[in-house]
């Protein structure tokens, strides 16, 4: 019962504080002088992580085993994951440009996690035969960081395309516009001034962008494989062609095209966001989507869409 009562506790606090954050970064965007929400909007973030680190600690002891074991726990550890990306670019001292991805993104996870939809899986249940295995941790753990690294990138990579294609949209007639006023040079500087930044937000958004899929795909490849070697101990063979094996698949096809793209010096950046913003869609696919259907071996995380 305490166990259960710091759950919640740990639950509603985070929820609660994501969403003042959401709320202060909101309010930053339309008033950018105001320094000091900035910081506060970062320490709400800090103890966010928190929160569902002493959530996912008080469901791993009650429960025994670490808490990956259905979509509820999951949903959790991948809003964990994505705090912890949030917090990278303190780690170089780098401006934090990552909050615009990472931070709406924990509260829909999170927000899904504890919504009535899970309410049956909120309760912490023993594990079936097939999940009592040390592969556990380094198979889920994998799996979900990936998701959570990989989604980030993708969603950088759509925020390129969508200021590129703002870009391409407006110059030109900007151009012509200024060509018909007496100060010409002035407002051609100040045009050329505003692109400059914007094409310094392209850098860093691709730049960002690469590495976290970079680090993702690396997380996607260890519990693939890892996976395989489990499911060779639990069912006889290393792959089994299920809706969950073969979507992984093709997540891992896509951002190795991706990475391929990157390493091809005549293809152009959004070329390579194009294919991250495909996988974007395929990931929810492989993470979400085959939940939904409740089928193959990998059905233990699905919804329970019927109740006796």
């Amino acid at each position: 019962m305490i166990f259960f009562t710091l759950e919640h506790i740990f639950t509603h606090i985070s929820f609660s504080i994501i969403s003042i954050v959401i709320t202060i970064y909101l309010i930053t965007l339309l008033a950018r002088e105001i320094g000091g929400l900035a910081n506060s909007s970062e320490k709400g973030m800090l103890v966010t992580f928190f929160c569902i680190t002493g959530l996912l600690v008080t469901r791993w002891i009650f429960s025994g085993h670490l808490p990956l074991s259905d979509l509820y726990e999951s949903l959790m550890f991948l809003s964990w994951s994505l705090s912890i990306i949030h917090r990278i670019p303190y780690f170089r001292n780098h401006k934090n440009t990552l909050s615009a991805i990472t931070t709406p993104s924990v509260i829909f996870t999170q927000g899904f996690a504890t919504s009535g939809l899970l309410t049956e899986m909120h309760q912490s249940a023993i594990l079936v035969p097939a999940l009592q295995s040390q592969w556990l941790m380094m198979h889920v753990s994998m799996m979900i960081l990936s998701y959570a690294a990989l989604l980030c990138g993708s969603l950088l990579s759509i925020a390129l395309l969508v200021i590129t294609f703002r870009e391409n949209r407006q110059t030109f007639p900007k151009i012509q516009f200024v060509n018909q006023r007496i100060n010409f040079l002035q407002k051609t500087y100040c045009l050329s001034f505003r692109n400059y930044h914007r094409h310094q937000l392209i850098q860093q958004l691709d730049c960002w962008s690469y590495r976290i899929i970079s680090l993702g795909f690396i997380f996607l490849t260890t519990g693939i494989l890892s996976g395989a070697v489990w499911a060779n101990e639990a069912w006889g063979s290393y792959w089994s062609w299920d809706p969950k094996e073969t979507w992984a698949f093709i997540t891992w096809t896509i951002f190795a095209i991706y990475l391929h793209t990157r390493t091809n010096k005549n293809l152009q950046s959004t070329n390579s966001a194009i294919v991250a913003s495909i996988g974007f869609l395929i990931i929810w696919i492989c993470y979400f989507g085959v939940n939904l259907l409740g089928v193959g071996l990998h059905s233990y995380g699905s919804f329970p869409l019927t109740s006796n």
